[in-house]
């Protein structure tokens, strides 16, 4: 059996990897766009993209984890994100970047589909929430890193330079997990895939996600609307399976799963859009470089940082429900104060917003993780950590969804310019009411998840 505090250590630096790549590749945008010659919605997509696939394969893999080994489908994962980084890297043509970043989504999606379950596995449940409050510490950390490694990098070599650092985390992982992690986990007598199951699942999710990136356009709200039905059918039909991909009575018989994963996906869906409508403000509206705007937004994550690792070792010693509600207040009062953002808002004020944001999400995630994998058997850690990837990346789907919606109403395809700034600035109020008006499910979901409030 290896050290469990390597193998927390190398997962620590796959959740590293991926919030730095995004929030990374959110201050480059408008660099990608000007060498492109794209306008904001076509720019969303570079980020998007990885999002779309993250959100619809890791509960497919997660299984797939569980049956056959998690360790294995970690490092299959990473060696496809390399490779994906790398063809990003070299990317001659919009196009070509966003369908890199689809493929990077992919390995991302396999890999995130294990890690949770990797570390829970290898501690005892009395050290489960430090070990995931330090796992979630990682996350943020690499949110910390990349307003100011990436500004500064975007600045100084360009956006490329992104993702050659993230192909060299993304190679190192995947050959120090195969040399040093020799055991694995999965189940003793693996059951038959749930082929059929995981194609609708796969296809519905694609549906709905994909439509609802793309509202309010007539053939994505249909996409969208499909998308839900077939995850209605796919749920139906689970239920009576033998083997199903995703064991859907989780969802109905286990309440503290289902109401944690519930304010997981909407604690994503009100946050994660946040530093992209910043980004662009702090760089078209504020005028400011790719790297004075990171030093900026890094204040939220290195919040998020310090907080989640205490909230993790909290949550081994107090409710974590308690712990994570309080943690989407907080959240929802930052989004209260950016109400009032506009073109003459102090940096002052919004360090104010953003160390409340941080200190709020730092709270919520490491709590809320922790919760939902001790609602489950050791058997179905696998599906439980792909369940987070899935309510995280979904959430975060539907977050840039609800703000380019709003931009395309606004500004349509136009690239953005002084000319319409005015119109940016409206859309700006209304994404956070939304926002805020989803903390409050959000919020309800987390003190009600025992079956009575906390």
């Amino acid at each position: 059996m290896p050290n469990k505090n390597l193998i927390l250590a190398l997962m620590m630096i796959t959740s590293f990897i991926t919030p730095f790549m995004g929030a990374s590749v959110n201050i480059a945008l408008p660099q990608i766009g000007a060498e492109f010659s794209i306008g904001a919605l076509t720019m969303s997509w570079v980020t998007m993209s990885f999002l779309l696939s993250t959100a619809v394969f890791p509960v497919p893999f997660g299984k797939l984890a569980d049956q056959y080994g998690r360790v294995r489908i970690f490092i299959i994962g990473s060696l496809i994100l390399a490779a994906a980084t790398l063809a990003c890297a070299l990317s001659t043509s919009i196009g070509l970047l966003i369908t890199a970043r689809f493929v990077q989504g992919l390995g991302g999606a396999m890999m995130f589909s294990t890690n949770t379950a990797i570390v829970t596995s290898a501690f005892p449940p009395q050290e489960r929430g430090k070990a995931i409050g330090l796992n979630v510490t990682a996350v943020y950390l690499g949110l910390s890193a990349a307003p100011v490694l990436g500004g500064f990098l975007t600045q100084t070599f360009g956006w490329r330079s992104l993702f050659y650092i993230v192909l060299a985390l993304a190679l190192f992982v995947a050959i120090t997990t195969k040399l040093v992690i020799r055991t694995d986990w999965k189940q003793e007598y693996p059951q038959p895939f749930d082929r059929k199951g995981a194609f609708l699942y796969i296809l519905s999710m694609f549906a709905f996600v994909y439509g609802f990136s793309g509202l309010p356009d007539w053939t994505n709200i249909f996409l969208a609307f499909a998308g839900i039905l077939g995850i209605g059918y796919f749920v139906t039909i689970e239920k009576s399976s033998s083997f199903p991909v995703l064991d859907v009575k989780l969802l109905f018989n286990n309440r503290l799963f289902a109401f944690s994963n519930l304010a997981a996906l909407i604690n994503y869906a009100t946050t994660y859009a946040i530093t992209f409508i910043l980004s662009l403000y702090l760089q078209y509206i504020k005028g400011l470089s790719p790297a004075d705007t990171g030093i900026i937004l890094v204040i939220q994550p290195i919040l998020m940082a310090i907080t989640a690792s205490l909230s993790g070792r909290l949550s081994d010693k107090y409710s974590p429900g308690l712990i994570a509600s309080t943690g989407l207040g907080v959240i929802c009062l930052g989004l209260g104060l950016l109400l009032f953002l506009d073109s003459g808002t102090s940096h002052a004020y919004l360090t104010v917003c953003l160390v409340i944001l941080g200190t709020g999400f730092g709270l919520f995630s490491s709590p809320n993780t922790s919760a939902i994998m001790g609602s489950v058997e050791k058997k179905d850690l696998g599906i439980a950590s792909a369940m987070v990837a899935t309510m995280r990346n979904t959430g975060q789907m539907i977050s840039m969804g609800i703000a380019t919606l709003l931009i395309h109403i606004f500004i349509g395809q136009a690239k953005i310019s002084p000319a319409n700034y005015d119109r940016f600035m409206e859309t700006l109020p209304i994404t956070f009411s939304i926002f805020i008006a989803l903390s409050m499910v959000g919020i309800w979901a987390s003190l009600t998840r025992n079956g009575k409030k906390i």
